[in-house]
């Protein structure tokens, strides 16, 4: 319920012009809660810490789905959701969704899993997937700034640069 109502209240902030920026950060790191509404009484960091054991290596998987899916229900009420321009609000937005960690076994910080959802009202191109390469994370959100009108900004915390693939 936690998430759904968060999501929602990002739309609606969204929707009422409240605000064009928002955050939400959907567990905090080493969040260690069970997920008992899925099935799964482990905590979280826990398995993440998996070992090559499959079996923890599924519920891991059950769990980032759950929150996928959580994601995808939230893009599809901004997808279905008028913006004052008669787009959807989805069209409008530029909605990042990610990790900072690859793989919780190793902390690997390469690779990372991000989906770049929406078309930033016609500044990106979206149904893409798009390999980087060994690139910092913060290369995708200068080039984000530079689309959303901050133009000059040459870097952004450890940025070397932005991305062309965007």
């Amino acid at each position: 319920e936690h998430m759904d109502i968060m999501y929602d209240m990002m739309l609606l902030a969204f929707q009422t012009d409240s605000t064009r920026i928002a955050t939400l950060m959907t567990a905090h790191d080493g969040d260690n809660r069970s997920h008992e509404e899925i099935g799964i009484p482990e905590g979280h960091h826990e398995l993440t810490h998996h070992q090559n054991r499959q079996d923890r290596i599924d519920k891991v998987a059950r769990i980032d789905r759950w929150y996928v899916e959580k994601f995808a229900r939230f893009l599809q009420r901004l997808d279905n959701t008028q913006d004052v321009d008669g787009q959807s609000l989805l069209k409008n937005s530029m909605i990042v969704f990610g990790s900072g960690n690859a793989d919780g076994n190793r902390h690997t910080h390469d690779n990372l899993p991000i989906l770049l959802a929406g078309h930033g009202g016609g500044q990106l191109t979206p149904g893409r997937y798009v390999k980087n390469g060994s690139q910092p994370a913060t290369n995708m959100f200068l080039s984000l700034a530079d689309k959303m009108g901050a133009h000059g900004l040459t870097r952004l915390g450890d940025s070397t640069g932005m991305l062309a693939s965007i």
